[in-house]
């Protein structure tokens, strides 16, 4: 099973906001599987070996708060337990900070005075959970999707069990003495109010967040509920098949099909629009160009390769000068770009290289043609 550690943004910023003379970024291919983490040990404690390498002109002191910091990580047991199919592990003299990712990332050693951000991009680019509202006339439950975790129920205070418990009768089909709300209308009626209570039940749960909603239904329910409903991010597309015949697993597997689609089509989206803004001279793969725009505000979307490490510096300018080989003096251009990028509100998103217009390291939407 794997087990995840989702960065938030905001977590993310406080990684890159953290500078000082000694900091280590480490990343690592994982398995989640148990009887296999001596391997990952080794390999980690090997990377924090190349590390401490190239902290060797550091103060001795900050040194040996690094190296006890990792070897506690390696040495704990109870953490080897449960892994993923990535680690990212930062380290400064201060304290370690460690993500188990669901993405499958390249090793990496970054020793700066700043920490590598670009591994955990990716998780955040791609949509790695959803909400999968199974609901019919009968029953509905919400089912929490979370990357190749196993999907679990939720329970949510005063969610309705059914229509005609929502209604307060025995059966929706029942006929009031005085004749309102009969027949077809009656019911149409009875499961828009079935709809509403659960729309309602959601919002204690949905309020603020940006996690997609998946709905599991047919007609007539699905058109009721999406006319009903207030959460923004229920998708378009929808798992169209009787949710009480579908396992949990089953509703998890149609959910990530999903998910996928929409960041294929969002990727669509975002190169059709960096084709017309490149005709409007609002868009560029050049890494300088970029530099200076991050740099200066002016980048509105960025597309960063992951696996990008050109070392080198980038000044208060944003001049850059590229560094031979890596070293303590230097950090990832791409990882800075990325990382000013963010801090003046652009959208950042960690992609394959294949997913960037012609394949260049980066690729920028802008606010103003510079």
């Amino acid at each position: 099973m794997l087990h995840v550690d989702i960065p938030t943004r905001g977590e993310i910023e406080a990684l890159m906001l953290n500078h000082g003379p000694a900091r280590v970024s480490l990343v690592l291919p994982t398995t989640p599987l148990t009887q296999e983490a001596q391997a990952d040990r080794i390999a980690l404690k090997n990377l924090a070996g190349e590390a401490i390498e190239q902290l060797a002109a550091h103060d001795k002191r900050e040194v040996l708060a690094i190296e006890e910091l990792l070897h506690d990580l390696i040495d704990d047991d109870d953490f080897w337990e449960v892994q993923a199919n990535s680690l990212a592990v930062f380290v400064s003299p201060e304290g370690l900070r460690s993500f188990r990712l669901p993405n499958h990332l390249k090793p990496a050693v970054e020793v700066s005075d700043r920490f590598h951000i670009q591994p955990l991009l990716r998780t955040v680019t791609v949509p790695q959970s959803a909400y999968v509202l199974a609901l019919t006339q009968n029953s509905v439950r919400l089912v929490g999707v979370s990357s190749d975790l196993p999907a679990i129920e939720l329970s949510l205070n005063g969610m309705p069990k059914d229509v005609s418990s929502s209604a307060g009768k025995a059966s929706i089909k029942d006929r009031a003495p005085s004749g309102r709300l009969q027949g077809s209308e009656g019911m149409k009626v009875h499961q828009a109010q079935y709809a509403r209570k659960i729309d309602n039940a959601l919002r204690a749960l949905l309020t603020g967040r940006e996690t997609p909603l998946i709905l599991a239904a047919t007609e007539p329910m699905l058109s009721i509920y999406r006319e009903i409903q207030s959460y923004p991010h229920l998708t378009r597309a929808a798992i169209p098949h009787n949710p009480e015949t579908q396992s949990d697993d089953d509703l998890a597997a149609s959910a990530r099909a999903i998910l996928d689609e929409l960041f294929r089509d969002e990727l669509a989206e975002i190169q059709s629009l960096y084709t017309l803004r490149a005709s409007q001279d609002r868009a560029t793969s050049d890494l300088e160009k970029v530099a200076r725009a991050a740099t200066y505000g002016a980048v509105q979307l960025l597309l960063i390769d992951i696996d990008d490490v050109n070392p080198g510096t980038i000044d208060d300018e944003g001049a850059v000068t590229f560094a031979g080989s890596p070293s303590a003096k230097s950090y990832g251009i791409v990882d800075e770009i990325a990382s000013r990028a963010l801090v003046t509100g652009a959208k950042v998103m960690g992609v394959r290289k294949g997913d960037i217009p012609g394949e260049a390291s980066l690729a920028a939407i802008l606010r103003y043609s510079l």
